[in-house]
């Protein structure tokens, strides 16, 4: 059973979601959140498998929310699913760098929402085609860049720094699944986070990346297996 938390500041919003979500087969709402705080508590009270997160709410926002949630104190245990209204802004960048692993307008078509939940729980990411199209202009605009900052590596939970090391070592996500001992579609979502928050586009910048940053020295063995 996929079990999901929805946290919007406005009470018919996620009464809304709730009447969409509960006709659902293998998906129960276990709980509801005005605002980021609540979400952050619940999720720890709840354990929910998904957490659909407003953006904007009073107080605790949910971008600041979704950091807390997906930091190492809820490791794996709640990936988040952020609506707006808004298709691209700088709150899609801030939420994804926080570690959003799926975007959702609000006008979106019902049956998406659910096709978003379930991708999630899953192990995989959703984005939104109108969100899709405007994060790969943004990112086709940057100048070419390989060297993260030191704030972006800051950034990377302990995991991603993991699947890191791992894919500049030459492993594929298979074998990065099995030396992690977690699910390849996770290492999929894992390194597609690692490009998000490293502003860069494919597997050949993060190989770079992580020589350049000292990150992984050259010559070096990867690290033993989790097991």
């Amino acid at each position: 059973m996929i079990r999901v938390l929805l946290a919007d500041d406005q009470a018919m919003v996620r009464s809304a979601l709730a009447m969409l979500l509960t006709g659902e087969d293998g998906i129960e709402v276990v709980g509801e959140a005005a605002d980021g705080d609540e979400a952050v508590a619940l999720t720890a009270e709840l354990r929910p498998t998904v957490v659909v997160m407003d953006v904007r709410m009073p107080g605790v926002d949910g971008v600041d929310a979704t950091r807390r949630i997906t930091a190492d104190a809820f490791p794996g245990e709640a990936r988040v699913l952020v609506l707006t209204t808004y298709n691209v802004s700088e709150a899609v960048y801030r939420a994804l760098r926080a570690g959003a692993s799926g975007f959702l307008l609000k006008d979106a078509a019902p049956g998406e929402l659910a096709g978003a939940v379930r991708a999630l729980a899953d192990g995989d990411g959703w984005l939104d085609p109108a969100v899709t199209a405007g994060l790969l202009a943004e990112f086709a605009a940057r100048p070419e860049r390989i060297r993260p900052a030191p704030e972006e590596l800051a950034a990377l939970t302990c995991r991603e720094r993991e699947v890191l090391v791992l894919v500049a070592h030459g492993l594929s996500n298979a074998e990065i699944a099995a030396h992690l001992f977690i699910g390849e579609a996770t290492v999929k979502t894992h390194l597609g986070r690692i490009l998000l928050k490293l502003g860069m586009r494919d597997r050949a910048q993060v190989v770079a990346a992580a020589y350049q940053s000292g990150l992984v020295a050259p010559g070096s063995s990867p690290p033993p297996p989790a097991w």
